[in-house]
């Protein structure tokens, strides 16, 4: 336990010379009560340039606390402190609110959740009417509060995630209401003796079993997206657990909450009597003659196939001339960005400020910065981003990090992502004056990688590694596009070392750890107690260490004696020397790795297309050993007695999950395929079936070109999606071909009536798949999911109802003798057939 409590008390106290007399501490060093040597810097930035030293308090939640709640207490108990404990001169800036930022998130979410409902009640309004349109809005609440409830017993939390999710499935969990809504309403304005109850259940009878079937293929679509590895597949888990609830909770309504509804809001609504042919629409008219050529006439179905045929190839062409680009997630428009600033080994804390302040003064330049904030020497509180990147270890008086504070998102024009591309241009200049390398760091989208673009250099020789990499390194400077390069490699780092003589310390009695103690407690500064000031919540250490303006050279081991009787100077025992330090290895897995970073910034920001162009030239580099490079973009070569590269990054996740997620829909299209043969008892039917999904392709790459998006990970869950949405629709054509066949239609009259009849609840199911996904149209993480259902919908919508009725009547045209064609009108009911 220490006696001491003061520094007077400290200074009193008697220390005995060698030569045996008593002195004071005070007497023979500075004793100081404050804050240690400067080792680090945080400063204040704001709009008007002045600096202004800060300190940060940061404060992390516990898994399950609700971040908005936590904010605003926290707020409160800075307001409850700020009377008592602080000054007027002291300011208090928020530099990060992730609670504020969640809450922002959540309510626009929630608005555009509201949004998407109403529209498609408005949709359903205008198409069938407001009583069907009461009947569909019944279904949203009621299926969206059982997917809620289950997120609840799986434990997911309302995030952003989860909330995109629901809006996402608000277009697919009012098919089957529609489909059954639409039936019912046709069968209420049919002309025969049938009551309103007996209309019900004939209504959903006609629709029940392909419906069931077609909600079953869209779940099977959609949930093994639920098994996709790496870090992103937790990312966007909730949205196919999410997704295929709402499916299933939506069949449940249909069949059980919407016929009941129906029943209540419908049976008193006047129908008008239907009179075959009289009351179809010229569209009707004109598909009823378009198909009939299709059929009949082989030369007419040669020109629509080869046109479906161009159409595909022009739009998978569009991919491999680049007009839509792939990606795994775009840029997310955040508050946010980090400058991170590396000076050359040895510089100087305050060399290292001066830089820092003076790349924050040229961010705070632009419009939309509000604020700056600069650690020097120390690394920014840590997120998630910078655990990956491991800033926390950035204690270095080279090192810095500049926060930058972006104005709230619905105050500015620009986007996060093109502020820092406009602050990367003035920064170079400024790097380069300081022989510096800078990094502008957004806070990514998805999963946090090291950087964009990771070049692995592996080797047998560590020196044959670091030779090459930095070749590599020039190549990534070299290639248009490649921006904020660096090497994981430092080099010259200058350092002080002192050696002890071993034989003269033990001719003096010292040994010799205790001369190394001795020395490193002169210039590294020695702990050697702790002091318990009354004024101090904690105990105040006491530090031994030679004054800073002492420590500019070595003569200060002279005076300083050990040993017995008057000693042995400290000069005599230990050598000093000054060298540079060993550079830096770092291993991954076990084997001895050299990192060659970089980003993008320009036209195309995709890795893919990055390496794609990198490859080549690499590959003409010359090794150390003189074999060519291995290049893989998987894991890298076992092969350790050559030269290998092996890409990660933002790359490796790209391509694991695109891998993935083409390894579930190969599941979903065999998993599709087993459920309609099973159906429907037949090998081909489901070949014709499953005929739009590549035809969706002719919507959605198109519309990423028109867009600008690029197609990322969502927009693959999109097509994923937007499959099982086109089969169901299918399902439901060809079931009703095969209804009117077992009522005695001709195969051509029943493969036009279907095509026509069935039209309506297609189109409706696909425009409330479009509204829904319009209100995140414009989201920039999720606008590829948007623009992959809204294209991929329309395309297959109008394309299936063409080309699915010629198919399959292409396949049964053999199983039924030639006959004319039947009497029976074209718009006759099932209840008139049977008459």
């Amino acid at each position: 336990e220490s006696p001491w409590t003061s520094g007077d008390e400290l200074r009193a106290l008697a220390v005995r010379t060698s030569a045996g007399s008593t002195v004071r501490l005070g007497e023979i060093a500075s004793i100081q009560d404050g804050p240690g040597e400067t080792s680090g810097y945080v400063w204040l930035l704001q709009r008007d340039g002045t600096p202004v030293p800060a300190v940060t308090v940061e404060v992390a939640k516990r898994p399950g606390v609700n971040a908005t709640e936590l904010v605003r207490a926290l707020h409160r108990r800075v307001e409850g402190l700020r009377r008592p404990l602080l000054s007027r001169d002291v300011e208090i800036h928020v530099s990060r609110d992730f609670g504020e930022t969640a809450k922002h998130k959540s309510d626009d979410l929630i608005f555009h959740l509201l949004l998407a409902t109403l529209s498609v009640v408005a949709l359903i309004a205008l198409a069938l009417g407001r009583r069907e349109a009461l009947v569909v809005a019944v279904a949203i609440p009621v299926t969206l509060a059982l997917t809620l409830f289950t997120y609840r017993i799986f434990g997911y939390t309302l995030n952003r995630v989860t909330l995109f999710a629901l809006i996402f499935s608000i277009g697919i969990l009012v098919d089957d209401a529609i489909v059954v809504v639409e039936n019912i309403a046709r069968h209420f304005g049919m002309r025969d003796a049938r009551s309103m109850d007996g209309r019900v259940v004939d209504a959903v009878d006609e629709v029940g079993n392909p419906t069931v079937l077609a909600s079953i293929t869209v779940i099977a679509a959609i949930l093994p997206l639920a098994f996709v590895g790496g870090l992103m597949g937790p990312y966007m888990k909730p949205i196919p657990v999410g997704a295929s609830l709402a499916m299933l909770f939506s069949m449940i309504v249909a069949f059980m909450v919407s016929p009941w509804a129906s029943r209540r809001l419908l049976s008193s609504k006047q129908h008008a009597v239907p009179v075959p042919s009289a009351n179809e629409g010229r569209m009707d008219v004109f598909y009823r003659r378009i198909m009939g050529r299709l059929l009949d006439e082989p030369g007419v179905r040669k020109i629509f196939f080869i046109g479906m045929v161009a159409l595909f190839l022009g739009s998978a062409s569009l991919v491999a001339f680049r007009a839509v680009t792939v990606k795994m997630l775009p840029f997310d428009n955040k508050n946010e960005f980090d400058i991170v600033l590396d000076l050359p080994p040895g510089a100087p804390l305050e060399q290292t400020l001066a830089a820092a302040t003076e790349m924050a003064r040229a961010a705070t330049a632009q419009p939309e910065v509000e604020a700056a904030v600069i650690y020097v020497g120390l690394g920014a509180p840590v997120t998630f981003n910078g655990l990956v990147r491991h800033y926390d270890f950035r204690r270095n008086p080279r090192f810095a990090q500049v926060q930058i504070q972006l104005t709230a998102v619905g105050k500015r024009h620009r986007q996060s992502h093109a502020i820092a591309g406009a602050v990367r241009k003035t920064l170079l200049p400024i790097a380069a004056r300081y022989s510096a390398r800078v990094k502008v760091v957004e806070v990514p989208p998805g999963p946090p990688v090291l950087s964009t673009l990771v070049a692995e250099v592996y080797g047998p020789d560590l020196e044959g590694q670091r030779a090459f990499a930095r070749k590599v390194w020039g190549v990534f400077d070299g290639t248009p596009g490649v921006v904020d390069t660096d090497l994981l490699l430092a080099q010259n780092t200058p350092r002080t070392s002192f050696t002890v003589d071993r034989d003269r310390a033990a001719l003096a009695g010292v040994t010799p750890l205790e001369a190394a103690t001795a020395a490193a407690a002169l210039y590294g500064g020695h702990r050697t107690g702790v002091m318990h000031a009354p004024d101090s919540p904690t105990v105040v250490p006491i530090e031994l260490r030679l004054a800073e303006s002492d420590r500019a050279d070595f003569s200060a081991l002279s005076a300083l004696r050990l040993g017995p009787n008057a000693g042995v100077p400290l000069d005599e025992m230990v050598r000093t020397s000054r060298d540079s330090a060993p550079s830096e290895v770092h291993h991954k897995n076990l084997r001895r790795v050299v990192y060659v970073l970089g980003d993008l910034a320009g036209k195309v920001e995709s890795p893919v297309y990055a390496i794609a162009d990198l490859r080549p030239a690499i590959q003409k580099l010359d090794t150390p050993d003189g074999t060519p490079v291995h290049q893989s973009s998987t894991t890298s070569t076992q092969d350790e007695e050559h030269y290998s590269l092996r890409w990660d990054g933002e790359w490796f996740i790209t391509y694991e999950v695109f891998r993935d997620m083409g390894a579930a829909f190969a599941v979903v299209l065999v998993l599709i395929y087993i459920l309609t043969v099973g159906w429907f008892k037949s090998f081909t039917t489901p070949l014709v079936i499953m005929l739009p999904i590549p035809l969706s392709l002719v919507g959605i790459l198109p519309a990423h070109a028109l867009m600008g998006a690029f197609f990322t990970a969502t927009s693959m869950i999109g097509f994923i999606a937007g499959a099982g949405i086109t089969v169901r629709n299918s399902i439901i054509l060809v079931d009703f071909i095969e209804l009117r066949r077992r009522q005695g239609w001709t195969l051509r009259d029943a493969v036009i009536d279907a095509g026509a009849v069935r039209f309506r609840p297609m189109v409706l199911t696909a425009a409330a798949v479009a509204v829904g996904a319009g209100v995140i149209l414009f989201d920039p993480i999720f606008q590829g999911l948007a623009v992959a259902l809204i294209g991929g919908e329309v395309a297959a919508t109008v394309l299936s109802r063409l080309a699915v009725p010629v198919l399959y009547y292409l396949a049964r045209r053999g199983d039924e003798p030639p006959q004319k064609p039947n009497d029976i009108p074209l718009t006759a009911t099932p209840a008139a057939v049977a008459d």
